[in-house]
């Protein structure tokens, strides 16, 4: 019998280490989102509790890792340089050095790993790493503030042990990462919804992404133009995502939940709320699988907290979630303020930015329709 408790994967250990003042990724984004759930009493009761990780062991990350670039991210870690690390994409703007890297880069995927261990072991239904999500690791290079790929390895951890894992992808950024390590492979299927290759990195993630070998169609992208609001992301997610996983019939669905789609991020441009996110997590929710959560991107700190605080609150099923919100707050207003509610305010998007995001996004569909779906005989 599984355990049908909530599981929040957190460690105060998390904070102990932090990116270059001039990276917008923040570690503490963990700890905000922990500080908004304690304070409202989201954390503890008979059906969630906390537990804390530990890292990665070395072996565990060489089950996709190369040992060379483990040895050199390490060095670099400690501040031991060498040419290496320069083709290793390690010591970029986007993949800047700092004390203790591999430490929290370890440690994070030591929750991710954690949390598969506790579905497999039947101890919890849903667990939620806030810390996790780093999914544009490759197993020897660095890429997009990402040191170690702690999803794949998760999903490995999943699939080793007979499970038929669906990583769903929601971040505004392409999972290419996760993509390229099951690209060629049945027994994950790679979901990825965000914005286009062609306004964003890391360029990647069209419709014709759709695996190789065995893996031909296991792979799923649906790439959106700037501006895809609320109404048109949860409508290409029901005629996208749900037939998918109707046919595929995972075990265990492991999703990524970057708040980066959220209208104020800013390195996006998307226009987004969090209670798209919110909605898709019930739908997923409504399968009766177990649930592996992650964080991800979010690059304005206070409304990503406040997004991962209501989707763990979505997570536990909290009937109330809805009377959270009061209607202040929210990026409609910019508002790093959460006591309005955990919820966005609805935004508007005007009549005719709207068509044009309506065809693009139906011509995307359309596209996977004819191709990834009929490949599978799957009918829209």
């Amino acid at each position: 019998m599984i355990d049908s408790q909530a599981v929040f994967i957190y460690s105060s250990k998390f904070s102990e280490y932090e990116y270059p003042p001039s990276c917008p990724l923040s570690t503490k984004r963990a700890l905000r989102t922990y500080e908004i759930l304690s304070s409202m009493g989201l954390l503890y009761g008979d059906d969630r509790r906390i537990e804390s990780p530990v890292e990665a062991e070395r072996k565990e990350l060489e089950r996709f890792h190369t040992t060379a670039y483990l040895d050199v991210l390490e060095k670099a870690s400690n501040g031991i340089f060498d040419e290496a690390f320069l083709y290793m994409g390690l010591g970029t703007p986007d993949n800047p050095l700092f004390p203790g890297m591999y430490n929290y880069a370890a440690l994070a995927s030591g929750a991710s790993i954690l949390g598969a261990e506790l579905i497999l072991s039947r101890k919890a239904s849903v667990v939620f790493n806030p810390s996790g999500g780093y999914h544009h690791a490759r197993s020897q290079r660095a890429a997009g503030f990402c040191f170690i790929n702690d999803v794949v390895l998760a999903c490995l951890k999943l699939a080793d042990a007979g499970q038929r894992v669906a990583f769903i992808d929601v971040d505004a950024h392409h999972g290419d990462g996760v993509q390229e390590a099951f690209y060629h492979r049945n027994d994950v299927m790679t979901i990825s919804l965000h914005e286009s290759g062609h306004t964003l990195y890391p360029g990647t993630g069209f419709e014709h992404e759709m695996g190789t070998g065995e893996g031909m169609g296991y792979s799923l992208n649906l790439p959106l133009p700037v501006g895809t609001y609320d109404e048109i992301y949860y409508q290409a997610f029901r005629q996208t995502v749900l037939p998918l996983l109707g046919w595929y019939a995972p075990d265990v669905l492991v999703v990524e939940l970057g708040m980066d789609g959220l209208s104020a991020d800013p390195l996006a441009h998307l226009n987004l709320t969090n209670n798209v996110y919110a909605d898709i997590l019930k739908l997923l929710l409504e399968l009766k699988k177990p649930i592996l959560a992650t964080g991800g991107g979010g690059y304005n700190p206070e409304n990503t907290a406040r997004g991962w605080a209501l989707c763990w609150s979505v997570l536990c099923n909290d009937t109330y979630e809805q009377d959270l919100n009061i209607g202040m707050g929210g990026v409609m207003l910019e508002s790093t303020e959460w006591f309005g509610g955990l919820r966005d305010r609805a935004l508007l998007t005007h009549g005719g930015q709207r068509k044009k995001i309506d065809d693009a996004v139906s011509l995307s569909i359309k596209t996977i329709h004819d191709n990834l779906f009929s490949l599978h005989g799957i009918t829209p």
